[in-house]
């Protein structure tokens, strides 16, 4: 068990891809969505995961995490009854400096929006930032992939 800390930025264009180190496909689903608690059902690749994740601090920065593999098959279950639209994006990974940036390209219901993460050991650590990275929005609720199952990317416009 661990406490995660993170923080998340808008992305300015698709430069970053010229710097990936691997792209994988992630598709990921929510049986809880409560504010202080998540349950989330991921399949990267040809791996199944399930994840717990606790409340986020007030800033937004950690919150407490665990995550265990289970077979795909069973996740593949499991995301038929979770909540939906499910996530579906593409994750790059890249190495900036002594940490790695992995940024995640939506599709489906959140298609248009593109989103870096970067996980510290420290909440004050210091980071490279590279040109592609823009607005940080690391504790911005309307971010977080159990919001945006809720109230994805697209619909954002039409309220």
């Amino acid at each position: 068990m661990a406490i995660e800390i993170e923080r998340k930025f808008l992305v300015k264009n698709d430069s970053f891809k010229a710097e990936a180190r691997s792209a994988s496909t992630l598709i990921q689903g929510f049986l809880s969505t409560h504010k202080k608690r998540v349950v989330r059902i991921r399949v990267i690749d040809q791996k199944g995961y399930i994840t717990i994740k606790g409340k986020s601090s007030r800033d937004g920065l950690s919150r407490f995490e665990w995550e265990k593999e289970i077979p795909k098959k069973e996740a593949h279950l499991l995301l038929a009854i979770a909540e939906h639209p499910l996530i579906i994006k593409t994750r790059y990974r890249i190495p900036y400096g002594e940490h790695c940036f992995e940024v995640d390209v939506f599709d489906g219901e959140n298609k248009g929006l593109t989103v870096a993460e970067i996980e510290l050991q420290h909440e004050e650590d210091d980071f490279l930032i590279p040109a592609w990275l823009g607005e940080e929005v690391t504790g911005q609720a309307k971010y977080y992939n159990a919001k945006l199952s809720k109230e994805p990317y697209r619909s954002w416009g039409k309220k």
